[in-house]
């Protein structure tokens, strides 16, 4: 970070900390009427399954055991529910199949009070009563509780991660009056442009060698210029290359050590699909995006497997605060009737079973504070159409239709599109979607280009965020796919400073057939790591080096950021494709 960021955050910084200083008018919205009960999570599982057993204790009096296969088509959420002859609550155990290809689970009919687990032609059980070692595994601090010796896991609430801005801007959110207004004026003063890089060329470079062009990732970006402003260095750059020295824009680069990523770096301004008038709408950048840094990286979605997670906070269920009163209903805590995940937990992190392939991180998309609109059409139906997403195939808000949408089959299969009523078909099949905003560039119907999204320009209708006078220019962050000779490439692109309009004239020019908005504003919401295996360790490689701020340490041993802690932000993670045999 360079000394103009680092001024401009102690800046903003200290000015929110004066505002707390200053007396506030909090929020009140008085006590819930206990008459408005919600459904809850497990009643939006459409497609669930469960079966009941009683339990006898030692005096022959019986209880219940009920398990709840949240999605049979997905096989890893389940909810145990262990209701006592002599206690009146019921007892919830959220468990999570950590091989839901390979393990079936049920409650045992032939030997009551013990789960059974079937896997490979073997069955293994797992007493339920008394409950010591459920409520052992209940009671552990870890949002990944193992059990049934290690076979499944008990998913923990647990309270995850954030930094001092989100906690900041949480609070002010949260119980200062117009505490939004207080954060939007912070960042455009402060933040706007606050972590802009710019290109230092080839003149710069000190004469050293290029670094070799991969001949195996995706097709390069066009460019309108070449020469000395085409060959630049980049310092911010975190991913190892495998040699140091300046590099061509537009261009992709192996990372090192890690088969089929690829790292591209390039200023908006230079880049040109042919056609940026006519896909574009002729509108221009100004100077400050035109010449900003975006890095892109770009996976190779046959090596990998693609996979959404929840943050612990992140996105919240309930109604977002930009939802007009028209929109909303009054008799519901939340557009989906629910405003918790309880009798479900939010892990915040990948799952232990996953850990040893898990190869890239990356931070998700909005809050549901900004997750859901207050002007143009889609205000107007579905409750204000609240940015929809499914973990694991438990569908904590439901899809939207008219929203982009990056998803994930029951297959391993990755798509990217605009949600339409007529996809609700897919639901039963979807592992993890995530929904946010509407499109930067989607397919043109015709069967041509990849055009801009209709509503690329307008700041409202879109829900950009950003401030009502248009001032949309900040770091972003964004995912594309490219399809090029029967190959699909997942892209996540972060910018350096930019609009939409610049994120769509990037991702076309990178040949995408769709683009999606992620997150913005500050380094953590723009986070991507990738993981190196050592012979020891794990080497860790931020998109930009400053991103290192959000990862942790115990003594010598490094945590990363969503595999170390849990977070309370949500997150995907790619994952090394098992051989098949």
């Amino acid at each position: 970070m360079n000394a103009r960021q680092s001024s401009r955050l102690h800046l903003g910084a200290a000015l929110v900390a004066t505002l707390l200083q200053a007396p506030a008018c909090f929020s009140d919205q008085g006590p819930v009427d206990p008459s408005l009960t919600p459904q809850t999570i497990v009643e939006l599982q459409t497609g669930r399954t469960s079966e009941a057993v009683p339990l006898p204790d030692a005096s022959g009096r019986h209880g219940i055991a009920t398990l709840i296969n949240l999605n049979p088509a997905v096989n890893s959420q389940f909810l145990l529910t262990l209701q006592g002859p002599d206690r009146p609550e019921t007892l919830n155990y959220p468990i999570e199949n950590p091989a839901p290809a390979s393990q079936r689970l049920s409650l045992s009919a032939l030997n009551p009070g013990h789960l059974s687990i079937d896997a490979g032609g073997k069955t293994v059980q797992c007493a339920l009563w008394p409950v010591d070692a459920l409520e052992k595994a209940h009671r552990s601090p870890l949002p990944f509780a193992p059990w049934c010796d290690g076979r499944l896991y008990l998913r923990n609430a647990v309270r995850g991660n954030r930094t001092v801005l989100e906690a900041t801007t949480q609070f002010l959110r949260d119980h200062v009056w117009r505490g939004e207004q207080i954060i939007g004026f912070v960042r455009h003063e402060f933040y706007q442009d606050a972590f802009m890089e710019r290109a230092i060329s080839q003149a710069d470079a000190s004469g050293r060698t290029r670094v070799p062009v991969s001949l195996d990732g995706p097709p390069p970006a066009p460019m309108i210029a070449t020469g000395t402003r085409r060959e630049i260095v980049t310092p911010g750059l975190g991913i190892d290359l495998g040699a140091s020295g300046p590099v061509l824009q537009g261009q992709w680069y192996g990372a090192a050590g890690l088969d089929n990523i690829y790292v591209s770096v390039a200023q908006p301004g230079l880049l040109t699909d042919g056609n940026t008038v006519a896909t574009g709408r002729g509108r221009a950048l100004d100077s400050v995006e035109s010449d900003a840094l975006v890095y892109l990286v770009a996976f190779d979605l046959a090596a990998f497997e693609f996979g959404f997670a929840l943050g612990t906070e992140h996105p919240r269920l309930g109604w977002s605060a930009r939802v007009r009163p028209d929109a909303q209903d009054a008799q519901m805590p939340g557009p989906d009737g629910i405003a918790t995940a309880a009798p479900l937990a939010r892990a915040g992190m990948v799952s232990p079973a996953l850990q040893p392939r898990v190869v890239a991180t990356f931070t998700g998309g909005f809050k549901r504070e900004h997750g859901a609109f207050r002007y143009g059409s889609l205000a107007t139906v579905n409750h204000a159409s609240h940015y929809g997403f499914i973990e694991q195939g438990v569908v904590f808000s439901r899809l939207n239709p008219g929203l982009s949408t990056l998803y994930v089959l029951n297959d391993g299969s990755v798509g990217m599109k605009t949600w339409e009523r007529g996809d609700d078909r897919m639901l039963g099949q979807i592992r993890h979607a995530r929904q946010n905003g509407v499109p930067l560039i989607e397919r043109d119907p015709s069967g041509g280009k990849s055009v801009f999204g209709l509503l690329v320009d307008a700041w409202g209708p879109g829900n950009w965020s950003g401030s009502a006078d248009e001032k949309l220019r900040t770091l972003r962050a964004g995912a594309c796919v490219i399809e090029h000779a029967s190959r699909h490439f997942l892209v996540y692109a972060y910018f350096s400073t930019a609009t939409p309009r610049a994120m769509a004239r990037v991702f076309q020019a990178y040949g995408c057939s769709y683009a999606m908005h992620l997150d913005m504003n500050a380094l953590e919401h723009t986070y991507l790591a990738l993981y190196r295996p050592e012979a020891d360790h794990i080497n860790v490689e931020h998109l930009v080096g400053t991103m290192a701020v959000l990862d942790k340490s115990s003594g010598t041993t490094l945590l990363p950021r969503f595999l170390g802690f849990a977070d309370d932000r949500d997150f995907f993670y790619l994952l090394a494709r098992k051989e098949r045999r």
